[in-house]
């Protein structure tokens, strides 16, 4: 089940915090990339969105019949998103710097919360509504939880680019 994966993933992400300091979270590779701290901080702003709008289709059947574009379709068939860096919305340029790393811990914490709470609602009601991602037409809440824990798995190769950036750093210190 989706949420069981899901929960795995996010404390996946949880666990590795204890391997950098605070520093180390906010270093950048370059002006105009990511620390992973703000990767951090990306994942749990929009996870928090997806999680906003899977809770909407599961308050009516608005758009039931509409469907996912031939991409997102190919997305959900390989479990994945595509290999390639994707230029997000002209507002990722303001994702903050973490406060803390308690900061990340407790928002993460805060989506397992909420992806557990939509897995029972998901369980419980009737309704099968679907909302519309800005790309990739109509997703039900399924479907967003489960481009939700694609994106985490996604962010892994970014982390990966960053991790190298801070091993090389600290083999020139």
């Amino acid at each position: 089940m989706i949420t069981e994966e899901f929960n795995s993933t996010i404390d996946s992400w949880i666990e590795q915090l204890d391997y950098y300091g605070f520093p180390q979270l906010r270093a950048k590779p370059s002006e105009s990339a990511w620390s992973l701290g703000q990767v951090y901080m990306h994942l749990i702003e929009s996870t928090a969105h997806f999680f906003e709008e899977a809770r909407r289709c599961l308050s009516s059947n608005d758009h039931e019949h509409e469907e996912a574009s031939p991409s997102a379709k190919k997305m959900f068939d390989n479990n994945e998103l595509p290999d390639i860096l994707i230029e997000g919305p002209a507002s990722n340029r303001n994702t903050p710097q973490p406060d803390s790393k308690d900061q990340l811990i407790d928002g993460l914490m805060k989506l397992k919360a909420e992806l557990n709470s939509l897995g029972a609602l998901m369980s419980a009601t009737e309704f099968r509504g679907k909302t519309k991602h800005p790309g990739l037409r109509y997703f039900g809440a399924h479907d967003w939880l489960l481009f939700a824990e694609m994106h985490f798995r996604h962010h892994l190769r970014q982390k990966r680019r960053i991790d190298d950036f801070l091993s090389a750093s600290a083999d020139r210190s």
